[in-house]
């Protein structure tokens, strides 16, 4: 039988316990017919201090990422999404589609992820060269820059905001994001957020306004890529142009 209020899709999210900011972004960027139903990864471990620090958070997420899919299965979605971002990154295009290959495999069902996400996003604006904003230290920054320009963009700036702890990435204010979409958007044809637990689905959707730029938050387009994978094609108003125009 149908569900009641997933009758268009029910999506499963997979995200980290310590993550605050990506299940709002999803629920306010909700159209009829859709649903988001959370599997968390287990993180005891918060600390993303230095490169080890983040290295030892990705171990985290690869140990309890089995058992989260498993979890978020038992409500039988139709389709996965990433709500991290992070390990979609990691290792650069091949390690994305390992990524990719190991949820279908645990879940047999398609899947949405940032790096993917980004990618269209990037190739639908006809953007070559971007700035590019993360919550990472910079071994997280390395594996961003590796994955983008491995599929043919140009990193021209980055800018790595070194979080110190994987809850401490919802802290960060407009203001302190404000400024760092500033500094990496001269010269480049997008600007692109990392971090699913950074709060910029709103400030992206102004940004672009006062840049004149695409700003490509990571939650935005995710759930746009995941929409469109299932034949939705609704429109989402605030949350950027990625929603409201394609």
């Amino acid at each position: 039988m149908t569900d009641a209020l997933g009758w268009r899709r029910k999506f499963g999210v997979i995200a980290p316990s310590t993550n605050t900011i990506v299940e709002p972004d999803f629920y306010r960027m909700t159209v009829p017919g859709v649903t988001a139903h959370f599997g968390r990864i287990h993180i005891r471990d918060q600390s993303m201090a230095g490169d080890e620090g983040m290295q030892r958070l990705l171990e985290q997420i690869r140990q309890e990422l089995g058992a989260a899919c498993e979890r978020v299965l038992t409500c039988e979605p139709d389709y996965m999404v990433m709500g991290m971002s992070a390990e979609t990154f990691w290792g650069g295009v091949e390690g994305n589609r390992q990524f990719v290959r190991q949820i279908r495999g645990l879940t047999g069902l398609e899947v949405a992820t940032g790096a993917e996400a980004c990618e269209r996003a990037l190739r639908l604006y006809g953007a070559r060269r971007i700035g590019v904003v993360t919550p990472y230290q910079p071994v997280g920054d390395e594996n961003v820059v590796r994955f983008f320009s491995e599929i043919g963009f140009e990193v021209a700036a980055i800018k790595g905001l070194k979080c110190p702890t994987a809850v401490s990435i919802a802290h960060v204010g407009e203001a302190e994001l404000r400024e760092a979409v500033t500094q990496v958007a001269p010269g480049v044809d997008a600007v692109v957020q990392c971090g699913t637990n950074l709060s910029m689905v709103g400030l992206a959707d102004e940004a672009e306004r006062w840049l004149g730029l695409p700003v490509i938050a990571i939650n935005a387009a995710t759930w746009w890529m995941a929409l469109r994978d299932n034949g939705i094609e609704d429109r989402v108003h605030g949350a950027g142009s990625l929603l409201r125009e394609h």
